[in-house]
């Protein structure tokens, strides 16, 4: 018996969950064309829910609506990929100073754990699995930083940013370079120090800024 689509505000959500998770995961590609009708058969949604959801997206800067020729996954280019990671920069390192502030023991083992996780990514000479851990240690800041309004800004950042973000990890030598940099901001949290906390932010993300303009030229 065939399933009933999803729609109204919850078909709306699912679809827009599915399509955030391909984005991140790259299933998607920038100046992919995305038609409603696939993309709701295949998410289990009606085509309204879809509709809605590339709405959102679009607002989100995910997604661009071209005249008589629908959706398409945005292209984000060095430039802007830039000027994004120079508001990240900013964004991140309070999120790095507020989680120095606030982390408990348990805060301090867990980043500690992707800390020993990620060099051992960088030994092993497995990329994929260091972009995961990358990903997932600039979320376990934000969760401890408790700043849902930079929470919410990065998020929609780091949409608009995943497909140069895995390019870069891709890119041989970036992760032995990022390495220390991730460890640092890991140390200065560890050490409740707010202000080395964000200062290894920032300079992290000046590094992520210098290997964007290494792939412009």
């Amino acid at each position: 018996m065939p399933t009933t689509p999803k729609e109204g505000e919850a078909g709306k959500q699912a679809a827009l969950d599915a399509l955030r998770a391909a984005l991140m995961a790259g299933d998607v590609v920038p100046g992919q064309r995305l038609v409603e009708a696939e993309l709701a058969e295949t998410f289990g949604v009606t085509r309204a829910s879809m509709r809605a959801a590339l709405i959102d997206l679009t607002a989100d800067g995910l997604v661009e609506r071209i005249p008589h020729r629908g959706a398409r996954v945005r292209v984000v280019s060095i430039e802007e990929a830039v000027a994004i990671t120079e508001c990240r920069m900013v964004l991140e390192g309070l999120c790095a100073a507020k989680a120095a502030e606030k982390a408990t023991d348990g805060d301090i083992e867990r980043l500690r754990s992707l800390g020993a996780q990620l060099r051992a990514a960088v030994e092993d000479g497995e990329p994929m699995k260091y972009s995961e851990l990358n990903r997932e240690l600039h979320r376990t800041v934000r969760e401890i930083a408790g700043q849902p309004v930079a929470a919410e800004l990065l998020e929609r950042l780091h949409g608009q940013l995943v497909r140069h973000q895995f390019q870069l990890s891709m890119r041989a030598g970036r992760p032995h370079v990022s390495l220390p940099e991730h460890l640092a901001i890991i140390e200065a949290i560890a050490a409740r120090d707010p202000e080395a906390a964000e200062r290894a932010a920032r300079a992290h993300l000046r590094s992520v800024i210098g290997a964007l303009r290494e792939t412009e030229s």
